[in-house]
C-alpha cells in the first residue's frame, strides 16, 4: 500500500496513473487527521509526502508518523534545494519534474528495501528465539545431569517447558513415587473441581491409550489418582474452554521404562520448533529418570547386601565362639586320654586318638580363621604396632615349620638380604601372613620340592607385578621392604590368580580339595597387610609353581 499526503490535484492525479495498474494499493490524505486514521486501519508500505505545504507542517507529519510507524518516507519536493531536518527525517527524494518511470523505480526501490529489512527483521527475531530455545535445553539438560532424584527430574523438566513454550497448563502424569502415582499440575490460573476431574480423566484416557489393547503397567481410576496443583496466579480460574487450546502430548519412557507421560496446554498455536523443543525435553528426561531407577535399585541392593554381610559376621562370630568352648573341653579330653592317665592305649587306640587331636586342631584353625575375619570386617581386630626388623618374623616362621615341611619331604630354607631396616608393623600380625603362606606352599607343594622364603629392599617404581594386580602397584610410593613364599607345587592358572584372595575360594583341582581348608587364609592376609599400608599379590604357572609376595613400607626414621 501506498500513501500520498497532497493537497495538489494534479500531484494526486499524477501517482494515481502510476498505481493504477499496479498492485499496490494507493490512497490520498491531505490532513495530519486522515493520515492517522488510515495509518490506524491499514499501516502503508510507502508514505510519500508533499512539500508544497510549509516546511514546518512536512516536519510535524513525518515526526508523528514516526512515532507510531517504521515506513519509508519518502519526499515530494518543488526544487533541488531541501533543508537538512527534512534529509534527516526521510529515506528518499523525488522532484516535481521526475518522470513517471524514475518515480515509479524509486518508489520501487524503497518498497524492495522495506520488504528486505522485514525479512531480514523477522530471520533475525526467527533467530533469536532459536537460540533462546537451544539456550534453555542447554540448561535443562545440565540440571538433568545434576541430581539423581527422580522429582527433581521431572520439576525441571517442567521448569524448561515453561522457559522454551511459555505454557498456560501441564498435566503431567508421574509414576517416580514408588509407592503409587501423582498427576502434577502446574497451571497459570486456578482449576475447579469440575475442570480438574475433566482432566483426570483425559490423562487416564490418555495414559491407557498408550498401551493400545495391551495391559498398561498400572492400573488407575478417577478416584485414587492423587493431584498435585502448582498455580501461578490463584485469583483467575480456567475454564472448559482450556480443551480448545492448542496441546502436545507425549509419553516419559526410555525402552522398557515407562515413567509417566505429560500434556501441555497453550492458548496460543505451537509452532513446528515447538513441538521438536517439547519432544526433546520430553525424550532427554527419560534417561536421567532410568539412571535413577538404576541407582535407586543398586543402592537398596546394596543396603540389603550391607545388612546380610553383618547379620552373615555376626552368625559367624556367635558360631565360632559357640563352638570353641566345646571344642576346647574336646581336645583336654583327648590328651588326657592319649597321654595314658586313663588306662592303656593302645596302637588302635593311638591311631583314632591321634588322628582326633590332628582334626580338632584342624577345626580350631578354622575357627580361629572365622573369628580373625569377623574381627577385620567389623573394623575390630587389634593391632600392635611398632619398629621391628622382619628378619625376627621370618626367623620365627621358619623354625615353626621346618620340620613340619621335613615329615613332607619338603626343603624349607631362607633367602634375606641383610641388614634391611625397620618396618613399623605388628609383628604378630606379620607372622601370621606369613604363616599362611608357608602353609600353604606346604599343602600345595608335592614331595621332594622346595620352598624359599626371600626378603628384600625395594623402592615402589621397580615393583614388578602381574596385569590382573595393576591397579595394586598404584598405591606405591617410596621404599618398602619385599617379602616372598616361593614354591614349586602345583601353581595356579592366570585367570585364577585374583580368586585366590576370594574369601572362601578355593582353586579347583583334586589336591585342592584333598587339603582342604577354610580359605580364608589368604583373603586374611591380604586384609592384613592392607592394614599395614602394603599390598600382596601371587605369580604362579601351572605344575611349576607359585610365588606369594607382599611389601610393607620402611619406617621413618
Amino acid at each position: 500500500m501506498v500513501l500520498l499526503i497532497s493537497e495538489r490535484a494534479e500531484k494526486i492525479s499524477f501517482f494515481g496513473e502510476i498505481f493504477s495498474q499496479n498492485t499496490p494499493a494507493f490512497y490520498v490524505a491531505s490532513e495530519l487527521a486522515q493520515v492517522l486514521d488510515i495509518i490506524s486501519v491499514s499501516p502503508p508500505d510507502i508514505i510519500i509526502i508533499d512539500t508544497l505545504s510549509s516546511t514546518v507542517k512536512v516536519k510535524s507529519i513525518i515526526r508523528k508518523i514516526n512515532s507510531v510507524l517504521d515506513n519509508p518516507i519518502i519526499i515530494l519536493i518543488v526544487e533541488d534545494k531541501v533543508e537538512k531536518d527534512l534529509i534527516k527525517l526521510s529515506n528518499a527524494f523525488i522532484t516535481d519534474d521526475m518522470s513517471k518511470e524514475l518515480v515509479e523505480a524509486t518508489i520501487n526501490v524503497n518498497l524492495r528495501m522495506k520488504n528486505s529489512l522485514a525479512q531480514l527483521s523477522d530471520s533475525n527475531k526467527d533467530l533469536a528465539d532459536s537460540l533462546y530455545m537451544l539456550n534453555t535445553l542447554y540448561n535443562t539438560s545440565s540440571q538433568f545431569a545434576s541430581t539423581l532424584d527422580k522429582n527433581e527430574l521431572i520439576k525441571y523438566m517442567v521448569e524448561g517447558l515453561d522457559k522454551s513454550l511459555s505454557f498456560s497448563l501441564t498435566c503431567t502424569l508421574s509414576f517416580c513415587n514408588e509407592s503409587h502415582p501423582i498427576l502434577i499440575l502446574n497451571s497459570l490460573y486456578d482449576i475447579s473441581e469440575e475442570l480438574l476431574s475433566a482432566i483426570k480423566l483425559r490423562m487416564i484416557f490418555n495414559y491407557k491409550s498408550l498401551f493400545g489393547a495391551n495391559e498398561p503397567p498400572y492400573n488407575l481410576d478417577e478416584e485414587s489418582l492423587e493431584v498435585v496443583k502448582y498455580v501461578k496466579y490463584p485469583a483467575s480460574k480456567f475454564t472448559f474452554t482450556l480443551f480448545q487450546y492448542d496441546n502436545l502430548f507425549a509419553p516419559i519412557s526410555q525402552g522398557d521404562n515407562f515413567f509417566g507421560c505429560i500434556e501441555i496446554f497453550k492458548d496460543t498455536h505451537f509452532s513446528s520448533e515447538d513441538a521438536k523443543c517439547f519432544q526433546t525435553i520430553v525424550q532427554q528426561v527419560a534417561l536421567p529418570l532410568k539412571n535413577a531407577s538404576l541407582y535407586q535399585e543398586i543402592k537398596e541392593t546394596n543396603q540389603k547386601l550391607e545388612k546380610l554381610e553383618r547379620l552373615k559376621s555376626e552368625f559367624i562370630s556367635i558360631v565360632s565362639h559357640e563352638l570353641r568352648t566345646p571344642l576346647t573341653s574336646i581336645k583336654n579330653s583327648l590328651d588326657i586320654l592319649h597321654s595314658g592317665r586313663c588306662g592303656e592305649v593302645t596302637s588302635a587306640s593311638d591311631k583314632f586318638l591321634s588322628m582326633a587331636k590332628r582334626n580338632v586342631q584342624r577345626l580350631s584353625g578354622i575357627i580361629n580363621d572365622l573369628l580373625d575375619l569377623s574381627k577385620i570386617e567389623a573394623g575390630k581386630m587389634d593391632f600392635h604396632f611398632s619398629k621391628i626388623d622382619v628378619h625376627n618374623v621370618i626367623e620365627y616362621v621358619k623354625s615353626t615349620f621346618v620340620n613340619v615341611a621335613k615329615e613332607k619331604g619338603l626343603s624349607l630354607c631362607a633367602d634375606e638380604t641383610l641388614d634391611l631396616p625397620f618396618v613399623y608393623a605388628d609383628s604378630q600380625r606379620l607372622e601370621q601372613v606369613l604363616t599362611n603362606l608357608v602353609s600353604n606352599a606346604i599343602k600345595f607343594t608335592p614331595s621332594g620340592k622346595n620352598i624359599t622364603i626371600k626378603s628384600q629392599l625395594i623402592n615402589a617404581k621397580d615393583v614388578k607385578i602381574d596385569n590382573c594386580f595393576k591397579e595394586l602397584a598404584k598405591k606405591l610410593d617410596g621404599d618398602y621392604i619385599m617379602v616372598s613364599v616361593l614354591d614349586e607345587g602345583i601353581g595356579i592358572a592366570e585367570e585364577n590368580l585374583l580368586r585366590a584372595f576370594d574369601k572362601f575360594a578355593q582353586i579347583e583341582n583334586s589336591l585342592s580339595r584333598k587339603v582342604g581348608g577354610s580359605g580364608l587364609g589368604l583373603p586374611i592376609a591380604k586384609q592384613l597387610i592392607e592394614a599395614h599400608n602394603g599390598i600382596i599379590w601371587c605369580e604362579s604357572q601351572l605344575e611349576k609353581g607359585s610365588k606369594f609376595i607382599f611389601v610393607i613400607p620402611v619406617a621413618e626414621n
